[in-house]
């Protein structure tokens, strides 16, 4: 078996701030590291607050498949000398899901953690925590005892092993170009490192630079022999590579750091504080004016192109115009820019060339730098020139500043960085763009179809068999078929539609006789105009009205003014404002609020989620041979959508677009979606999902900014699939926290889904109807969103039937009674008498809950309590994400994909379509039986009083007499000790045979015996 070379590196950079602890307002401080049974310490610095170490070490992984379950913990002490003793000054605690290879590392300042509640710390530990298989790495000599103590006069020498030239110096830690070698012998799987080796002209390795003298170091106490390492890979351990990253970027000006930007100085300070601040060359052309004629036929047919070195930009052409207005703008990214100088080109479209008319140069260095809230920057005429530089007929109205992307022009500008790689038409660059859209506010439309009078049948040897169909926009639905006998019929039937703002569709009713099977006539048809439709916000009655009938098809005119009766239909007809149209999946809800807009409630608070970039994206299709993707973002919250713009020909790219929301709820979920664009081509293609990311804003700590690493999953047909990561930066801002309190109780619901509510059919077929609402809006902004992006965002497949779900739910809801089947089993040892002193103390602390029973509540409450202190400090301090274990996607098997993936209606082959049925009834048939023991178990206690049994019943009967005679005449407490301690009796008081009263119950009769 080979021995892994992988390894946990830790750089204890320094400490802040720290809590003095010698008497004299300073502290001597060291750092003790520990994981996975392993031990490193720091050197001692004395006397110092704000200690700087610069320190590496390095663990070993023992089980790599298990390092998401590991905990790196670092405590920080003071040496008291004179005692040679130790002060605790903080901790901090780093799960494994954190962990990231030495390429992604950064310095991290974590803010110092108490050990318990009277501890004083305050302060940062500055850490840099990294994994590296690098095999000419050596673990740090561990020492797993734990000192009490120190000999500061003794010190250690740290021999850590130079990595590779691929390490970057960051700039905190110290860069000294000079490097060491050394040679030393070469030791075994098993034996440590030693602080003082000899040389060895067989072994030469480089040494990494620690920039510390070799005598401030500690000698580490004697180490046990290093645990053998499977060879795994980081990538084995699926839930590892896949997990949340937290991330230290540059945000507005200053670096994130324990969930706040440190701002290097107040001048950085911007509202985009949640995105990388990227200059663009903005370039507005506005309109020309008396250009020079360039045709035979006395015309020109002027566009213009916009040139920074190897970007170019060209607008809409007029043809046969001399003044032209295009008010374009295009925005070039100044970080891809090479050249120094701006050309803007007017140019006469021609059929085989292009023909010059003149050009605008400008000096990149000289442009104005603007930011808002700066104002607009004004544009100017500019004298067009010739080849030659001289001034020639014609005028060119441009404005030109260097801005960034919180400019105004930013998301309606022509993007370099997000060009196609020939000329695209305005068609393409427009989907190409970021947008904020706003789906439509819904309504819920109740029809009451009462009933129908005066109907005239086209047969009058025959009653109508009549039918309502009430139809609204592609929602159709119908009443039961109601012989008409009086030519009147009776329906009292309700039907619920979903209509969006603002109301411009019509009801229509109409009542159709039922002439034959597959024939039916109209009899009459009515039109109610949505927006004369009453609103309601609660449940008061809407007043009945009888509407006119309209014959569908008038042949005589003449007799239609002799008509002087008209069929007519009894309707209630309303506008549900009370409600919530649910458009999305009830668990990932991101908007609660009721359509009536008097019912909103004041915002709590505001989402500000900042989008920066994407790495290690999959290709999505090929271009010129090789693969790339043309990737945006649409996020959604409540009623706002936005996209960002499309990077095309990018696997990693940059947006840094930031965007708020307004929060009326904290049970809500933020949606991410990433998309490969499927419109830059001349057939349209579908856009192609890439990953989501989900974000429950109740999970999110107020005013703190989360910077993490998203890994974006998807389940494909062969398997989940990590298709990339996504860098964002959320942060949730309470405006007033009292409201946010006040609604943890308050209904999740409005009022009226309690007073009226629907039924689980009428509610997937209403959120069915709005999804295809939405998406029908939305799909005609422009650019587009389309369809399969809101149906992706909005979960529309999350009711279909999957075996991996079935089986993720079975584990969650063993998950949460694993605690109820951890007590019993508890339980079961303390009636067994395994540990007979825990015994006797559960017997004491029992006979004092029953003396004394006004102790239970108390006693439970103040536990809990207790327990949710102790849990605080193992708080989670990620956002949750989608963990492939839960959902059971690590080892599910490949038909059960298949059939996940499958159309509803199935598409498949009918031998495996009956294969799959097959084995859902060998599923469904142990599920039979468990509901059919707990259906036996409740028979069988109605059995008790029911005298289906007279024995058994008259014995119960008896029972029940002596026990209330015996509880009135013996104190509940007694009676309550007795049971406790006759179910906590001895073993030797025991048998293996089943009690009486067990006995007694399963012989009792239940409803098996009528079964079919």
């Amino acid at each position: 078996m080979m021995m892994s070379n992988l390894k946990l590196g830790v750089d204890v950079i320094g400490a802040h701030n720290l809590f003095p602890k010698d008497g004299q307002g300073t502290a001597n401080a060291f750092v003790e590291l520990y994981f996975d049974g392993q031990k490193h310490r720091t050197t001692i610095k004395d006397r110092d607050l704000n200690p700087v170490w610069n320190e590496s070490f390095f663990f070993n992984i023992s089980d790599p498949s298990r390092l998401h379950y590991l905990t790196l913990e670092a405590q920080a002490y003071s040496h008291n000398r004179p005692t040679n003793g130790r002060s605790f000054l903080g901790k901090v605690s780093l799960p494994g899901t954190s962990f990231v290879p030495y390429s992604d590392a950064v310095v991290l300042h974590f803010p110092m953690e108490k050990r318990g509640i009277f501890s004083r710390v305050r302060g940062e530990l500055g850490l840099k925590v990294y994994i590296t298989d690098e095999a000419s790495l050596k673990s740090s000599a561990a020492a797993t005892t734990h000192p009490h103590n120190l000999d500061p006069a003794q010190p250690t020498a740290m021999k850590v092993e130079h990595r590779s030239d691929r390490r970057h110096v960051f700039y905190n830690l110290p860069n000294n170009a000079q490097e060491h070698q050394q040679q030393q012998h070469p030791q075994g799987p098993n034996q440590p490192s030693s602080s003082a080796a000899e040389p060895d002209n067989h072994s030469e390795h480089h040494q990494h630079y620690v920039p510390k003298h070799q005598a401030d170091e500690m000698r580490p106490e004697p180490a046990p022999p290093s645990k053998l390492i499977h060879a795994h890979s980081i990538a084995s351990a699926q839930p590892a590579d896949f997990a949340l990253k937290e991330t230290s970027p540059n945000l507005g000006g200053g670096r994130v750091v324990g969930g706040r930007v440190i701002h290097k100085d107040k001048t950085s300070r911007s509202t985009y504080d949640l995105v990388e601040r990227m200059y663009f060359l903005y370039v507005r052309v506005v309109k020309a004016r008396e250009l020079p004629i360039m045709d035979l036929t006395g015309s020109v047919d002027p566009f213009v192109e916009v040139k920074v070195g190897n970007y170019k930009g060209i607008t809409r052409h007029y043809e046969k115009s001399q003044q032209p207005e295009w008010n374009q703008v295009f925005a070039f990214a100044k970080e891809r820019m090479q050249a120094s100088v701006l050309e803007v080109v007017v140019k006469d479209k021609d059929l085989l060339k292009d023909d010059y008319v003149g050009f605008v140069r400008f000096d990149i260095n000289d442009i104005p730098l603007r930011v808002p809230p700066d104002s607009p920057l004004a544009p100017q005429w500019y004298r067009l020139e010739d080849k030659k530089g001289e001034k020639i007929k014609g005028e060119l109205m441009l404005a030109v500043w260097i801005g960034t992307q919180a400019d105004e022009a930013f998301s309606d500008a022509w993007h370099s960085d997000a060009a196609m790689p020939v000329d695209c038409t305005p068609a393409i660059s427009a989907v190409l763009r970021s947008k904020v859209y706003h789906a439509p506010r819904l309504w819920y439309v109740r029809v009451n179809v009462v009933e129908a009078q005066d109907l005239v049948p086209t047969e009058k040897h025959r009653f109508p068999d009549v039918y309502v169909k009430a139809q609204l926009g592609n929602q159709v639905m119908k009443t039961r078929p109601c012989q008409a006998r009086t030519l009147g019929a009776v329906w009292n039937e309700d039907f619920l539609f979903v209509v969006a703002e603002p109301f411009e569709d019509h009801l229509v009713l109409t009542v159709e006789d039922r002439v034959a099977p597959g024939k039916d006539e109209i009899l009459g048809r009515t039109y109610i105009p949505l927006n004369t439709v009453e609103k309601r916000a609660d449940d008061h009655m809407i007043h009945s009205r009888w509407y006119n009938l309209e014959r569908p098809v008038i042949v005589d005119v003449d007799q239609l003014k002799r008509e002087k009766f008209s069929m007519r239909i009894h309707l209630r007809v309303c506008l549900e404002g009370g409600y919530h149209v649910l458009d999305e999946s009830t668990h990932y809800s991101s908007d609660l609020r009721p359509s009536a807009r008097p019912l909103w409630r004041q915002p709590i608070g505001v989402l500000e989620l900042g989008i920066l970039n994407a790495v290690g994206l999959h290709p999505m299709k090929t271009r010129e041979g090789r693969g790339t993707s043309d990737t945006f973002c649409v996020a959604k919250y409540g009623q706002k959508w936005v996209r960002t713009r499309t990077m095309v020909d990018n696997l990693c790219p940059k947006y840094n677009e930031q965007y708020t929301w307004e929060v009326f709820d904290p049970a809500t979920v933020l949606t991410v979606g990433v998309f490969d664009n499927g419109q830059l081509s001349e057939k349209g293609n579908k856009d192609v999902k890439i990953g989501k990311i989900r974000i429950r804003l109740s999970t999110l700590e107020t005013g703190r900014i989360y910077t993490h690493s998203y890994p974006l999953l998807v389940l494909h047909p062969t398997g989940v699939k990590k298709m990339g990561e996504l860098h964002m930066a959320v942060r949730f801002t309470c405006v007033s926290f009292a409201n946010m309190l006040y609604q943890y109780s308050k209904p999740l619901l409005p009022k009226m889904h309690y007073v009226r509510p629907f039924s689980v059919m009428q509610q997937d077929m209403l959120r069915h109807q709005a999804v295809n609402i939405v998406a029908a809006r939305l799909g005609r902004a422009e650019p587009p969103l389309r369809k399969e992006i809101i149906e992706f965002m909005s979960d529309t497949d999350s009711h279909l039937w999957s075996m991996r779900k079935s089986k993720a739910n079975f584990f969650r809801m063993m998950t949460v009674f694993s605690g109820v089947i951890a007590v019993g089993k508890w339980f079961s040892d303390i009636c067994s008498w395994r540990n007979p002193i825990t015994t006797v103390l559960v017997h004491v602390l029992f006979l004092m809950l029953v003396c004394l029973p006004e102790l239970i509540l108390p006693t439970m409450f103040l536990y809990m309590f207790l327990i949710g202190l102790w849990n605080y400090r193992f708080r989670p301090r990620y956002p949750p994400h989608m963990n492939t274990k839960i959902s059971q996607a690590e080892a599910v098997h490949a038909d059960e994909l298949d059939e996940e993936f499958d159309t509803f209606p199935t598409t498949r082959n009918p031998d495996l379509v009956r294969l799959r049925y097959d084995r859902l009834r060998s599923v469904a048939g142990r599920i039979q039986t468990v509901i059919g023991d707990l259906a036996t178990q409740g028979e069988r206690f109605q059995a008790l009083l029911s005298w289906r049994d007279p024995r058994a019943t008259a014995i119960y009967v008896i029972f029940c007499f002596l026990a209330a005679m015996v509880f009135f005449i013996t104190p509940i407490q007694i009676v309550v000790a007795l049971a406790g301690f006759y179910m906590m009796r001895h073993p030797r008081f025991r048998h293996r045979l089943p009690s009486v009263p067990v006995n007694f119950f399963r012989r009792l009769p239940a409803r098996t015996d009528s079964m079919l």
